[in-house]
């Protein structure tokens, strides 16, 4: 029998999949067009290469990270593969998840994007999306919020995210050669990022 946490890596993977064209054409507007293409055969390795009854977090978001490090081209591929190799330190040994483990988690995947990328909030990138949500998410945990609804007003701040990005130019990556033509399309690295957030929102409902 699959652990939870390889269930819910496999429904990520999933949503990739079914995005995997949309993302490509946002990606076509400003990048190398090829975002959901990386992404849907990073994940795809994912299912194929985390051991399904692994029950350690940490362990199995390690290996994930590894998994996309070697198989997403592009940028994503580093900064997907820190980003869950850096959760996965902070997550070692757990088997359950509490907001406060969620929170130090997300927390510990974007400290790695930065490093990585050497990019903030502001600049376009996937952190445009996951720096608000996790604002929201350790805030509303913090007011006593239950996880799931703490993650519900965290994904509607990545959307709100998503609709930033839109208004700023990129700086950073391929996007940033085309300077204020990059204006008004959306980051494809924000909403993959988006999408994930949501997948493990309707995980936890469901399950």
């Amino acid at each position: 029998m699959s652990s939870r946490i390889y269930n819910c890596l496999s429904a990520i993977a999933d949503v990739i999949e079914e995005n995997k064209d949309f993302l490509t054409d946002l990606d076509r507007e400003i990048g190398d067009a090829d975002h959901g293409v990386n992404m849907a055969r990073g994940f795809h390795a994912v299912k194929e290469k985390v051991p399904q009854d692994e029950t350690d977090i940490g362990a199995v978001l390690k290996k994930t990270g590894m998994t996309l490090l070697s198989t997403v081209g592009g940028a994503s591929g580093p900064l997907y593969g820190t980003a869950y190799m850096e959760a996965g330190k902070v997550l070692a040994g757990k088997t359950e998840l509490t907001a406060e483990d969620f929170s130090a988690a997300l927390q510990a995947a974007i400290a790695g994007i930065q490093k990585r990328g050497k990019a903030e909030r502001g600049e376009k990138t996937m952190l445009d999306a996951l720096i608000p949500a996790c604002e929201t998410f350790t805030a509303k945990t913090a007011e006593g919020a239950s996880f799931t609804d703490a993650l519900e007003a965290a994904c509607a701040e990545a959307n709100k995210g998503i609709e930033f990005t839109k208004t700023i130019r990129a700086t950073k990556g391929r996007a940033s050669y085309l300077g204020d033509r990059s204006i008004g399309h959306q980051d494809p690295g924000a909403t993959s990022a988006t999408l994930t957030l949501e997948t493990i929102l309707k995980f936890l409902k469901e399950n």
